[in-house]
């Protein structure tokens, strides 16, 4: 790869919204490995650590107010792309997104890559889950944009396994599930993602949507790789149906209805459910294979690091 403190100065500038979070940084780190000038927009207040952290990598940091579009669209200006990897609810999901694109247009960058990381959002009805309801609004204004736009899909981060998504009970040797033990489930890690996004960020030629998943493991697939992971046996626990699940989804819901959370409890129940229901799972034949030099991380090797 590139030394990651080089720039030509016919190398591709990348505008890079979200910069100072995990996976926005990881973007970042990526596309500095491969010689991209990256212009990281951090707005005004930004922590200095993090702002420094950014420019360790050879990063350009460009303080801006979202909501001023003439700044917006001038730190914008020279782009290849301008890539998304904000986080948040629907004030940042839709609005500052929205805020974004239209700079990235005004500025005539011909690329955009919204912050749309996730489950097939696009195979489910509005009203169904809260955080993708912003992905799938957040469509609508890109599908009228004059920009040719690629959505990254990944399933779920495989590395939320190894404590914050409760499905892999490690203290109780169980894989925790609802409804079917065979129902295929899309895993990819945050540095694939990035990995992915980065090189999405840099091709020139990339359709609407783009699905990849690190891993495709069932339940019971789950199981083989914790045991294979941990050397120890792992079993399955069936806590019900998915009726159950929706069940307890509500009565969470009720009880934090005022919860300002961006992943609430109930949030990642909603996920859940959509994943083990299969309405979410990414569709055939996936992307992995456009860029061969990938390397794809399993879920054996993730829940590896818990031993």
């Amino acid at each position: 790869m590139t030394n990651p403190t080089f720039t030509s100065p016919n190398s591709p500038i990348i505008v890079l919204a979200g910069a100072t979070g995990h996976l926005g940084g990881l973007i970042a780190e990526e596309l500095r490995q491969r010689g991209a000038h990256v212009r990281a927009l951090a707005r005004v207040g930004t922590e200095a650590g993090k702002r420094a952290a950014l420019q360790a990598l050879g990063a350009e940091v460009v303080e801006v107010d979202f909501q001023n579009a003439p700044a917006l669209a001038q730190a914008c200006q020279g782009g290849t792309c301008v890539v998304s990897a904000l986080s948040g609810l629907r004030d940042v999901m839709v609005d500052t997104q929205t805020q974004l694109l239209n700079a990235a247009v005004a500025a005539g960058v011909p690329r955009f890559i919204p912050s749309d990381f996730s489950i097939d959002f696009t195979r489910l009805v509005y009203g169904h889950n809260r955080n993708l309801d912003f992905r799938k609004e957040f469509t609508k204004v890109l599908d009228k944009a004059t920009i040719a736009v690629t959505s990254v899909l990944n399933g779920m981060f495989t590395d939320l396994l190894t404590g914050q998504a409760p499905v892999v009970l490690f203290p109780l040797k169980r894989i925790l599930f609802w409804g079917n033990a065979d129902q295929p489930l899309d895993f990819t890690t945050i540095a694939n993602t990035a990995a992915y996004t980065a090189l999405v960020a840099l091709d020139p030629n990339t359709p609407r949507y783009l699905r990849i998943a690190g891993d495709v493991q069932t339940p019971r697939g789950l199981q083989h790789a914790a045991s294979q992971a941990t050397d120890q046996e792992f079993k399955l626990l069936r806590a019900g149906g998915l009726g159950v699940l929706n069940a307890m989804l509500k009565v969470t819901k009720t009880l934090m209805r005022n919860s300002k959370e961006v992943f609430p409890p109930w949030q990642g129940m909603q996920y859940l459910r959509d994943m083990l229901s299969g309405q979410a799972k990414l569709t055939q034949p996936l992307d992995n294979h456009r860029y061969p030099e990938m390397r794809w991380a399993s879920v054996q090797e993730v829940l590896a690091t818990k031993k």
